[in-house]
């Protein structure tokens, strides 16, 4: 069984066991989270929301928060000798799906 999710405004597919990154959530490393905003539960039975399945929730745990690699913003405007370098980390949180509920 699957589900998609809808988490920091980015939608992802799970099953139970899968480990990701999702952006970050205010939860602490070892807490349990509950997500409600389910858009579709696949399997024998697969259902789609309108926008979101009605008690379809997908349990997981926080395994940790961090900050991902560094990417290089770079702005240059030719012919104008005016160019502009910018860094940016972005901050995540790992989880691991633990239990699908349709």
């Amino acid at each position: 069984m699957f589900a998609i999710i809808e988490s920091g405004g980015k939608q992802y597919r799970v099953e139970e066991g899968l480990k990701l990154k999702v952006d970050r959530i205010q939860a602490e490393p070892g807490s349990e989270l509950t997500i409600d905003r389910v858009l579709m539960v696949g399997g024998d039975a697969p259902a789609v929301g309108a926008p979101y399945v009605d008690s379809a929730t997908v349990t997981c745990e926080v395994l940790e928060h961090g900050r991902d690699k560094k990417i290089l913003v770079f702005h240059k405007r030719r012919r104008k000798d005016s160019r502009k370098t910018q860094g940016h980390r972005q901050e995540y949180t790992a989880i691991k799906v633990k239990a699908i509920q349709a």
